[in-house]
């Protein structure tokens, strides 16, 4: 897959994530899980590129005498999960063109 296909695919998984409530690395990476494996470096540099970036804002509070870092997913972050559905249409538009291509190839092969 291509990198930056795979960059912006893993992005929006994250700010989605995070979409619905603030939310800690641990917790981000189980409720991932069932749709795409993340690894804890992955995800964190995710995490620092959708900060730097302004997409989430990051506060740190006291759970259990340890500090934890939570996301929360600020009017940017929303806007990029917008236009990741907008483009998504058109991906799977053009995904749906190559795959009438091979089903046409494979109907001809086959006659």
């Amino acid at each position: 897959m291509d990198i930056q296909l795979k960059r912006g695919l893993l992005d929006v998984c994250v700010l989605s994530a995070v979409k619905d409530g603030d939310s800690y690395g641990y917790k981000i990476i189980k409720d991932l899980k069932p749709y795409i494996e993340m690894s804890e470096s992955t995800l964190y540099t995710v995490l620092k590129r959708l900060e730097a970036s302004g997409m989430v804002a990051v506060k740190t509070a006291e759970h259990n005498g340890r500090l934890r870092k939570y996301y929360h997913i600020t009017g940017a972050g929303i806007k990029r999960i917008e236009e990741f559905k907008r483009d998504w249409r058109e991906i799977v538009s053009i995904y749906r063109f190559v795959i009438k291509e091979d089903k046409n190839d494979e109907t001809n092969v086959s006659c």
